[in-house]
């Protein structure tokens, strides 16, 4: 039927287009897994800021949008502070691991390893991850600034 590979993918994509389906996107600007909206695995990153210890998880009563992701908070008032200055809550890099940023590479952020260093939000893969990260956090943040400008 397709005479190659590259007929096939330009079948998909007119089908896609005849079917109002938009092509995907190649950068997320903020992660919210592979098919989903919610950003921060859906915990309250207001809470994160609190100095309590523990983040919050989020109540998708208390919903709010932000760069292309469904943010959820533990309460009304958190939704509201965050509405009032998003940029000061989101997590860095959209989200994404912040050690993998610093090598130019997108990983998904877990929201339960995480820092917050000069009142930024930043999260890590996994446990084993944050570890190397905290060996030179000030180096890495600096490293996956400069890639984060590249990717995003």
């Amino acid at each position: 039927m397709f005479k190659s590979m590259k007929s096939l993918g330009v079948a998909i994509a007119l089908g896609a287009v005849a079917l109002g389906a938009s092509a995907p996107a190649i950068a997320k600007p903020t992660y919210t897994g592979l098919f989903g909206t919610v950003a921060a695995g859906g915990y309250d990153v207001t809470s994160y800021f609190t100095g309590k210890g523990t983040p919050q998880k989020g109540d998708k009563a208390f919903a709010v949008a932000y760069s292309g992701a469904t943010y959820h908070f533990a309460n009304k008032a958190n939704a509201d502070i965050f509405k009032a200055t998003p940029a000061k809550f989101a997590p860095q890099y959209g989200g994404y691991c912040a050690w993998a940023m610093a090598g130019g590479s997108k990983a998904p952020g877990d929201p339960e390893y995480y820092r917050v260093v000069g009142g930024k939000l930043y999260l890590n893969y996994n446990k084993g991850v944050q570890d190397k990260w905290n060996k030179d956090i000030a180096g890495f943040i600096k490293q996956a600034n400069g890639e984060w400008q590249k990717i995003s």
